[in-house]
């Protein structure tokens, strides 16, 4: 019979899942700065990001609370960029 993880690994793989989810609305809201294009592209690395915490869940609970840190560095990244070198402006 497999081990059962312990409480703090519980903990931290849905605090992981739920700062991701809580991370939706911003990747969304990307539309009042950037193009359709950027936005769509945004929502695909989001559910990618999503997918990996998914993955993690079982193998790396503690792993998962990487995922939304990596999530906004991503949005953070890409809109900066967008405004310093394709013009997107609100």
């Amino acid at each position: 019979m497999a081990e059962s993880p312990s409480v703090l690994a519980k903990v931290a793989r849905v605090l992981g899942v739920l700062a991701q989810v809580v991370l939706l609305p911003y990747y969304l809201a990307s539309g009042l700065v950037a193009p359709l294009w950027a936005v769509i592209v945004l929502v695909a690395v989001w559910a990618a990001l999503l997918a990996l915490a998914i993955r993690w869940w079982r193998t790396s609970p503690f792993l998962v609370l990487l995922v939304p840190v990596i999530a906004v560095a991503v949005w953070f990244a890409a809109i900066s960029a967008g405004e310093a070198w394709l013009g997107w402006t609100a």
